[in-house]
């Protein structure tokens, strides 16, 4: 029988594929999970989560470890830095808002973050932007407000969807830093392993957290549904470790740029996933909103390539 065989690229294509795919349900599982019971937010989600997912990163960071022999102390203080800021913050910040606006409007607004690593890199490296660069940034921000406002009105006037939306936001001026911190620290560390150690400090700051800020947190734990805790394991396993393994195979295959263009697919995906599983729907001005978003975001990623 003849067998199937993938080149290089198109098993980088499709582990980018399968990792947005993973990545779009992350919305999904938490929307599905809050509903089960008043006991779950996001810090009691968030320390399921990474619970589930640290013995996983601490087996990655054993497999990729490496030699190191001109690191310093304020290396090793920037991987804790960059862990709490990109996966930790960001990924809190994210699940509280989800506790207030839609899984749809969630990721539009996250998809924002290449366009604040842009701004921010700007200001600090004091680049001029492209007129192109201006527009992608113009057709982002005008698409997502479509999407807000229209939502917004839908919405009872009670403050808490501008809450959760500024919630989205401040996760994705979180994840841009993380981004802008990354090459340097990929460069000292490795690709792996600084993947791996960032996550790992990422899960212990998050179950530090809970502790911390949970009363009787073994007791509430206890007490969750069954289903809360499948949510968490899942959203641990297949919407956090698994998906970033993929993503990694497709960028040493393909390269950041094309993976992220792959990847672009992602608010396409959760919006879908939204409307079978959550009923969410958008109307057409929102759908508009939505390609916008999208076309300025991947104006953003090609001009990087």
């Amino acid at each position: 029988m003849p067998t199937l065989s993938l080149s290089p690229s198109q098993m980088g294509a499709l582990c980018a594929i399968c990792a947005a795919f993973l990545f779009s349900t992350k919305a999904i599982f938490i929307k599905q999970a809050y509903a089960l019971s008043p006991l779950v937010d996001a810090t009691v989600l968030m320390a399921l989560r990474m619970g589930s997912a640290l013995p996983f990163f601490l087996i990655m960071c054993w497999f990729s470890r490496r030699s190191y022999q001109d690191l310093t102390a304020r290396d090793w203080g920037m991987l804790i830095l960059a862990g709490l800021l990109g996966y930790y913050l960001a990924s809190w910040l994210d699940f509280m808002g989800l506790m207030y606006i839609s899984a749809s409007l969630e990721r539009i607004i996250l998809f924002l973050y290449p366009t604040l690593t842009v701004l921010a890199s700007s200001v600090i490296y004091k680049q001029k932007l492209s007129t192109k660069t201006y527009l992608a940034i113009l057709l982002s921000y005008g698409g997502t407000v479509l999407v807000m406002l229209q939502e917004q009105s839908n919405t009872p006037q009670d403050g808490n969807f501008w809450i959760g939306a500024s919630f989205v936001f401040a996760s994705a001026v979180a994840f841009a830093s993380y981004l802008l911190l990354t090459p340097k620290m990929i460069t000292k560390f490795g690709s792996w392993h600084f993947n791996a150690l960032a996550l790992s400090i990422a899960c212990l700051g998050t179950l530090i957290h809970y502790v911390l800020l949970v009363p009787a947190p073994i007791q509430l734990i206890q007490n969750l549904p069954p289903a809360v805790w499948g949510y968490g394991i899942a959203i641990g396993l297949f919407v956090t470790v698994l998906p970033t393994v993929l993503m990694m195979q497709s960028i040493v295959r393909l390269g950041p740029g094309h993976s992220a263009m792959i990847a672009s697919i992602g608010p396409i995906l959760t919006i879908l996933l939204a409307v079978a599983f959550l009923d969410e729907h958008l109307n057409s001005i929102q759908w508009l909103g939505c390609l916008l978003n999208i076309v300025g975001v991947l104006m953003i990623s090609l001009s990087k390539k």
